[in-house]
């Protein structure tokens, strides 16, 4: 195991009516909020509304960035930086998924910065101040309202790149269930799939002994094989969205992963997916995890599949040791497509063989040399053919 130090400022109000503290969170830090939303969802969902009655009759001021799409832009975060400036804002206040909390982090971040925000990619010494952030999630997937972390795609360069530093940490996490029952079918299963690699990702790193970690991360991922289809067939259902959203959480701030570290290659791989095709996040990792499982699958990946098989999937482990990995990864894709999620790439829209070399090299490049199976750039290449059926 190796050393860490762990700390998560964010403070958590969670559960229903949790929205209803929400103006006095802001007053601490000021009197004017940048409101951050995607496609409008929360407009339909009356959460819009409620969200503004609580601004009004607080006295904080607010303007709209609204319209952030599914994998954020940049020129979208120089927008709300612009807006910030401008409008003297405070704090900026995103209520969505993932995708507008990480917009919203980047807009923190290059609203304190002389620059262009997309200097501040792989550079988090470059990011000495940001603006709080009050995030209010209406999905569950990437944990972003828990983490410091914010992914942007530089549509130009075709670049889909993480921004991070302890300053990006939200300030308050709102999280109740029931702003998560509207989630489309579709995206919830996405959501629980990009939650699964989150701990996949730690889970498959080889860190020595981290028997107290890997055994949390077997219960977060039985916790979604549960919930995730109960999610899908009944979207209103409190106990599997609650089970759901807290998930999420621990999947991705941090504490799984003291004393493991090491590249996540799924995520290398499939951001480039997302950076040249704009498919879903989730979707796209729910294609590459089992050929990735399968690509890796040798002497020294076996025993951690075996114990994903067994503790995870209540395989039998009286079973031959190539057998239970092989089960586990059946299983996986199975309950992915069970869920409804293609398993094959070119359903999504991305063209075989096109752009192949080029996201391969993009993806090597971020250090998968040092997984528990090294990958190459032809092995990442050899991965995306076989997303294909």
């Amino acid at each position: 195991m190796e050393n860490f130090f762990y700390n998560i400022p964010t403070k958590v109000s969670f559960g229903k009516g949790a929205i209803d503290d929400l103006s006095g969170y802001i007053s601490e830090y000021g009197d004017s909020v940048l409101l951050v939303y995607g496609g409008g969802s929360i407009k339909r969902t009356g959460l819009y509304d409620r969200i503004i009655k609580l601004l009004d009759c607080s006295h904080i001021s607010h303007i709209e960035l609204s319209g952030v799409e599914p994998n954020p832009r940049l020129t979208t975060v120089k927008k709300g930086v612009q807006m910030c400036l401008e409008h003297d804002v405070k704090v900026i206040l995103p209520v969505g998924g993932g995708s507008t909390i990480d917009c919203s982090k980047a807009i923190a971040a290059g609203a304190c910065y002389d620059g262009d925000p997309w200097d501040l990619v792989g550079h988090p010494e470059k990011i000495e101040n940001a603006m709080p952030i009050i995030a209010v999630a209406t999905m569950a997937a990437t944990g972003s309202e828990m983490d410091p972390f914010a992914v942007i795609t530089n549509e130009e360069t075709k670049q889909k790149k993480d921004i991070a530093s302890d300053l990006l940490y939200p300030a308050y996490a709102i999280l109740d269930p029931e702003y998560t029952f509207s989630v489309p079918v579709y995206q919830t299963a996405a959501g629980v799939a990009d939650i699964m690699n989150h701990i996949f990702e730690v889970y498959f790193a080889d860190n020595g002994d981290t028997y107290m970690q890997d055994r949390m991360m077997e219960a977060l991922l039985k916790t979604l094989i549960k919930y995730g289809p109960v999610a899908v067939s009944e979207p209103d259902n409190y106990d599997a969205r609650a089970n759901i959203l807290w998930a999420s959480e621990w999947a991705i701030n941090g504490f799984i992963a003291c004393g493991k570290d090491g590249p996540w290659p799924a995520h290398s791989i499939e951001h480039q997916l997302s950076a040249y095709y704009d498919i879903t996040h989730g979707h796209g990792l729910a294609i590459i995890t089992p050929v990735l499982m399968d690509y890796i699958l040798n002497e020294k990946s076996l025993p951690v599949l075996v114990n994903y098989g067994v503790n995870v999937w209540d395989i039998e482990k009286t079973k031959a040791p190539y057998d239970i990995a092989r089960e586990a990864i059946s299983k996986t894709q199975k309950l992915y497509e069970d869920m409804g999620l293609t398993s094959d790439l070119g359903e999504l829209g991305v063209p075989y063989e096109k752009d192949f070399d080029e996201m391969a090299e993009k993806a090597a490049a971020e250090g998968l040399e040092h997984c528990r199976v090294p990958l190459t750039k032809e092995d990442v290449v050899e991965i995306y053919r076989r997303c294909f059926k």
